[in-house]
C-alpha cells in the first residue's frame, strides 16, 4: 500500500483544515463565475445555482472553523503529539487512523541548508532518520 503524496510543504503534515479551505475557496470562485454568468445572460438558474453554491461555501467555512479550533486546542493542550501529528508519525485527531502511513519525509529539503533561509537554522532537518513510509512500505530508503 503507497502512502498518499502530500503537498510540496517541507517538513508538516497538512491537517484537513487545509483540504476545506480549499473546498470553501473553489466553492466561492463557482458561485462568482456563475454570479457573472447570470449578470451577462439574465438567466435567472446561474443566479439560483449561485446562491446555492454560496449557502455552501457558509456551511463550509463553519466546518473549516471547527477543524481549525480543534487543531489549536490540540496544539495547547497536548503541544507532543501535535507536533507528531505535525511531522507525519501519526494521523490529526478526527482524521482516519485504519492504515495511516506516516508522511513521506525523504523528499523534505532543509529550509535552511536547502532553502538559505537563515531564520530556520533552529528548524534543520539534516541528518534525520531514513523515511518511515519507505520504511513501512517496503520501498528502499532514498537518501
Amino acid at each position: 500500500m503507497d502512502a498518499v503524496w502530500v503537498r510540496g510543504v517541507n517538513g508538516l503534515q497538512m491537517h484537513h483544515v487545509t483540504d476545506l479551505q480549499d473546498a470553501g475557496r473553489f466553492l466561492g470562485n463557482a458561485a462568482m463565475a456563475l454570479r457573472a454568468a447570470h449578470v451577462r445572460t439574465g438567466t435567472e438558474r446561474f443566479e439560483g445555482l449561485a446562491a446555492e453554491l454560496k449557502a455552501l461555501v457558509t456551511r463550509v467555512r463553519k466546518m473549516e472553523d471547527e477543524a481549525r479550533s480543534a487543531m489549536h486546542e490540540l496544539h495547547a493542550t497536548d503541544p507532543e503529539r501535535f507536533a507528531r501529528c505535525r511531522e507525519g508519525h501519526e494521523p490529526w485527531p478526527g482524521e482516519i487512523e485504519a492504515g495511516f502511513i506516516p508522511r513521506h519525509t525523504c523528499r523534505d529539503e532543509c529550509l535552511y541548508h536547502d532553502r538559505g533561509v537563515l531564520e530556520a537554522i533552529t528548524q534543520c532537518t539534516c541528518g534525520r532518520p531514513p523515511c518511515q513510509a519507505c520504511q513501512i512500505g517496503g520501498k528502499p530508503v532514498t537518501a
